[in-house]
């Protein structure tokens, strides 16, 4: 049986939805953030991480085991290979990055969508996990037009193209775009400028020209007290924390916090 893909279904029912990342290219940490029953899916930040298919297939079993939801971040360079290994392991969406063009969002929609007449995308029929049990096309079919599907709005020529990226996405059934101030920085040519306050009215300008051409936009955020802005700029979409900063910041205030405590003895 395939796996319903309940990310889609909260989409579908028009609800608000949160994520979180993880970067650790362990099984355990999909099980774990599913148990929690918090989140309505999980992303595997690939484009940081290491991979391979059999991890691909581990990992969407253990997040399968709470029913969780799992979206892969993907390098541009691979994206066409692991985005169909991943599909065929069991994830349900694909964050694609580095979108530069309206033509960059053709060949991703080319990724995921199957090879039908009134698709015209060049995934084809393939026996993998989510087909392992049945040769049933039809629920194949249905299974693979449901993946959601994500691209990052984050070059600067992106930002000067918006209006022709945000109505090809619509065009081509994209469901969010999530903004990424760090590679906006970078291709201005200044670094730091994610931390400033000059970029505020980018962002709040892509997020405005998301809900306009009603393509959600999902923003990322390490504190829960960080979204409310966002809510009020019609902000619907989050995915909070990452996994090698959550540990981090709580073996740090552990050290930190007997190191004091034993320096007195």
């Amino acid at each position: 049986m395939i796996m319903s893909n309940t990310f889609r279904k909260a989409l579908e029912a028009g609800k608000s939805t949160i994520g979180t990342h993880f970067l650790f290219s362990d099984p355990d940490v999909a099980e774990l953030i599913g148990d929690t029953g918090l989140f309505d899916y999980a992303e595997f930040s690939a484009e940081y991480s290491i991979l391979d298919m059999r991890l691909l297939y581990h990992l969407a079993r253990a997040a399968q085991c709470s029913n969780l939801t799992l979206m892969i971040k993907l390098d541009q360079e691979g994206q066409g290979f692991w985005g169909q290994a991943a599909l065929g392991a069991g994830f349900k969406s694909i964050l694609f990055t580095d979108i530069r063009s309206a033509s960059d969002i053709d060949t991703c929609h080319d990724i995921i969508r199957p090879d039908t007449p009134n698709v015209g995308g060049r995934m084809g029929l393939k026996l993998r996990r989510p087909a392992l049990s049945t040769y049933a096309p039809e629920t194949y079919l249905e299974d693979l037009n449901s993946i959601v599907f994500c691209l990052m709005l984050e070059k600067q020529i992106a930002v000067e193209n918006i209006d022709e990226i945000l109505s090809r996405a619509k065009e081509k059934g994209v469901d969010m775009v999530q903004w990424g101030p760090a590679d906006y920085s970078i291709t201005r040519g200044r670094p730091n400028m994610m931390f400033q306050e000059d970029i505020i009215p980018i962002e709040e300008m892509v997020i405005q020209k998301c809900v306009e051409y009603d393509v959600a936009p999902r923003i990322e955020i390490g504190e829960v007290e960080k979204a409310k802005r966002y809510i009020d700029l019609g902000v619907r979409h989050f995915c909070i924390g990452w996994d090698r900063f959550i540990l981090q910041a709580g073996l740090k205030n552990l050290g930190e916090g007997l190191r004091r405590l034993t320096d007195t003895i």
